[in-house]
């Protein structure tokens, strides 16, 4: 065995095993989330938005298996499958059923990215389909390790970190100034408990770190394909420019899953002398197996026109599938970068008049700020939707969300699905009577986590028509005279 079959056997593992574990996060977030999200009762129900769009622009199993149910039966079979994976069962035992299990892992997920419009708009939908995708192809552990898929990875990981790179330097002037850190950790969509220590670091560390980032996305992954040892230097310079996303906010596994495929580059000959791995014998791939890896090829090299022509555009769009498959994409993250934190909150009361002494309860939310007091938690690379949607709904000039809408809807009928998606409910016993969403401007605080200053109401006290279920604004409410419990 060559010692370049030993490294190319190495990436295979880290490639497959990091999938594993990123399509576990990914399963997990579908069974505790997509219920109550897009399920039947859902804030965006599924069934209404199939009926307007047809099989062949959104592919999915769930056209055929309807409901709640078929949602909860394939999440929970969507991580099983993903421990197969994780734990390197279903390479174990030959080429048919390693192909069979990431090929189901690819399928299912689509089907839950394809249907779950808005709540599973973001690129790392994509990224995991497109990654999923190839790992359909990358071989089981007693086989020859192809190195034509590990390239397709180089391929990919190029594509993510180039894209990213050009979309920030076609963006935002303060990419070009280097001053975007002055804003980005306070107000990226949700900090961890590092964001604050980043964000106070001193101006000439934020300028280089945006030096740092211009390198990382836009110079480095040209050396990707580059001869060793210079393309494991260029993938260990990205890997820790990932790693300092990764420590310094909530990201889901948007970056965790980036990093596994910029292992792709790295000389796994060398990483088996520090790694207590050792492949068996091997045997050569089978000859349908090899013309189905040329075929990706050719496929991957075809769909890849489009993703390169968006690259060179000045127009560049990023985070975009050009086929309902998501199987060759563009990419791209933080082109602009706001400079003060929204947040809406909101607030209930048992009431049934709005005075100057009504007593507002807040809802908490799991990640995203809120009370003032609370310190941000670690969350990545599990992924909590609705807090990163209450997040762009905060965004100036936005109009208020369908979903939004109807999650006020869900906390005036004090809906147990949608309750778990918080992090407190104030109203444990029975739903309130009024609810209401204030606007905040939010930073960073030096005696408590977050200091804020109320901007406004983003929506009055509502209570519910039990008869329709719609929204109504309270009668006779003297607007001006609510306040909250806790600014």
């Amino acid at each position: 065995m060559t010692d370049n079959d030993t490294g190319n056997w190495i990436i295979r593992l880290l490639l497959q095993r990091g999938l594993g574990f990123i399509y576990l996060m990914a399963f997990l977030v579908a069974l505790n989330q997509f219920r109550p999200l897009c399920g039947d009762r859902g804030l965006l129900p599924a069934a209404p938005f199939m009926k307007l769009i047809p099989f062949r622009e959104a592919p999915s199993i769930f056209y055929l298996f309807r409901g709640d149910r078929a949602y909860l039966l394939f999440a929970l079979l969507g991580v099983f499958l993903s421990l197969l994976a994780l734990t390197g069962i279903s390479d174990a035992y030959g080429t048919s059923l390693s192909m069979l299990v990431w090929f189901l892992l690819w399928v299912v997920y689509l089907s839950y990215v394809n249907i779950g419009q808005t709540f599973y708009a973001f690129g790392w939908e994509s990224l995991l389909l497109e990654s999923g995708f190839l790992a359909i192809f990358l071989g089981p552990t007693g086989s020859e390790p192809g190195w034509l898929v590990i390239w397709l990875f180089r391929w990919l990981g190029f594509r993510v970190m180039f894209g990213a790179g050009l979309i920030k330097l076609r963006g935002d002037p303060c990419w070009r100034d280097l001053t975007c850190l002055d804003y980005h950790f306070e107000t990226q969509p949700m900090p961890n408990p590092l964001s604050r220590l980043f964000h106070r670091l001193p101006p000439s560390l934020h300028k280089a770190g945006v030096l740092f980032n211009h390198l990382a996305e836009v110079g480095l992954p040209i050396l990707f394909f580059a001869p060793q040892p210079v393309a494991t230097i260029a993938a260990g310079g990205s890997l820790l420019f990932l790693l300092s996303i990764i420590v310094s906010g909530n990201f889901a596994w948007l970056n965790w899953l980036t990093a596994v495929i910029c292992l792709s580059p790295l000389d796994g000959a060398l990483l088996a002398k520090f790694l207590p791995f050792a492949p068996p014998p091997l045997i050569p791939q089978p000859p349908l197996f090899q013309a189905l890896t040329w075929g990706l090829v050719a496929m991957v090299a075809v769909k890849s026109v489009q993703p390169v022509r968006n690259l060179i555009s000045e127009e560049q769009i990023m985070n975009t599938s050009f086929d309902p498959f998501h199987l060759v994409n563009t990419y791209g993250a933080f082109g602009s970068i706001t400079r003060e934190r929204y947040e809406i909150v909101l607030e209930g009361t048992d009431e049934l008049e709005v005075t100057e002494q009504t007593d507002w309860k807040e809802y908490q939310f799991r990640g995203k700020p809120g009370d003032p007091l609370r310190m941000p938690p670690f969350i990545a690379p599990y992924h909590l939707r609705l807090d990163w949607l209450m997040w762009f709904e905060a965004m100036p000039s936005r109009g208020h969300s369908r979903w939004f809408i109807q999650l006020l809807a869900k906390l005036l009928q004090g809906d147990p699905r949608t309750l778990r998606l918080l992090g407190k409910n104030p109203f444990p016993h029975s739903p309130p009577r009024l609810v209401r969403a204030l606007y905040y401007s939010y930073s960073f605080g030096k005696e408590k986590w977050w200091d804020r200053e109320l901007i406004g109401e983003y929506l009055p006290p509502l209570s519910l028509d039990r008869s329709s279920g719609s929204l109504q604004l309270q009668p006779g409410m003297d607007r001006k005279q609510s306040k909250s419990s806790k600014r």
